[in-house]
């Protein structure tokens, strides 16, 4: 993205390294704006603004509330709860006894288990170790 193109930008889309609330809240506004435009009629620097923008607010939101620690069981409790899953759901990813032993926390989640978990819930391996 060019300098010319930044400074055509209004004052309330312009990308920063976060550093106040009134910044986050501000590009998270134009952020919100851009994703309700409809794709087709989105422009191609605007795409890339948007993607900027999440990395920003993404950076931010991720050193402002990182996530707690917790044992990895905990969190994949949680995660199970969240989005209204039962541990049978992840039979398809690990044996059912395996699931089991996890969630009871008498077993922990080895390199392997933990990215097959990570990704149908979009969490970092590194929750799962």
């Amino acid at each position: 993205m060019s300098t010319a193109l930044l400074d055509e930008l209004p004052s309330e889309t312009r990308p920063v390294v976060i550093r106040t609330k009134a910044e986050y809240s501000r590009l998270l506004d134009a952020a919100k704006r851009l994703m309700e435009t409809p794709e087709a009629t989105l422009s191609e620097e605007e795409g890339r603004l948007l993607e900027l923008l999440s990395i920003v607010i993404e950076e931010y939101e991720d050193r402002v509330h990182p996530l707690p620690k917790a044992e990895p069981h905990i969190i994949l409790s949680h995660l199970l709860e969240e989005n209204n899953m039962k541990p049978s759901a992840l039979w398809e990813t690990l044996p059912k006894s395996r699931v089991s032993e996890i969630l009871s926390g008498k077993r922990s989640i080895g390199k392997a288990q933990a990215k097959q978990l990570a990704e149908p819930f979009r969490m970092p391996v590194e929750v799962f170790l």
